[in-house]
C-alpha cells in the first residue's frame, strides 16, 4: 500500500554554485551529503548532476516524511541496481512511525535539472 509520494526538481546550477562557493561549499557538501554519496559523486564525470539528483531525492523523501530531518539521515545508495534510499537516525524513526517499510526511488538529470520521484510503501 502507498503511504506517501514525494517529488522534487532541482536546478543543477544552484547545487554547483553551493558546492563551488569558496567560503561555504565544503561545509554545504559535508552538511547535506553522506561520505558514501560524496565518494560516489566524486567518481562520476557528471558529479554535480549526481549531487543535484541526490539533493532532489532527499527533498522528495522529506515531503513523504512530512518533517524536516538531518540531511545526512537520508542517504541515496547505489549498488548493482538502481539507486535506493537508506534512512538513518531520526529519519528512520519517522518512517517507522508512518509504517513505511520501503522506498521506491527514480532519479533523472540533465545538465540543467535533476528530478527525483519517491514512493513510500508499507
Amino acid at each position: 500500500m502507498i503511504v506517501g509520494i514525494g517529488v522534487d526538481i532541482v536546478e543543477v546550477r544552484r547545487i554547483r554554485a553551493a558546492l563551488d562557493n569558496p567560503q561555504t561549499g565544503e561545509r554545504f557538501r559535508d552538511r547535506v551529503f553522506t561520505p558514501g554519496e560524496i565518494a560516489y559523486c566524486a567518481r562520476r564525470r557528471t558529479g554535480v548532476e549526481s549531487y543535484a539528483a541526490r539533493f532532489a531525492a532527499k527533498e522528495a523523501v522529506v515531503k513523504v516524511l512530512g518533517k524536516l530531518v538531518d540531511w545526512r539521515e537520508i542517504e541515496v545508495v547505489r549498488g548493482d541496481g538502481p539507486p535506493a534510499i537508506c534512512l538513518h537516525g531520526g529519519a528512520a524513526r519517522r518512517a517507522a512511525e508512518l509504517g513505511i517499510q520501503e522506498f521506491h526511488l527514480s532519479v533523472s538529470h540533465t545538465a540543467e535539472h535533476a528530478i527525483a520521484y519517491v514512493v513510500a510503501t508499507c
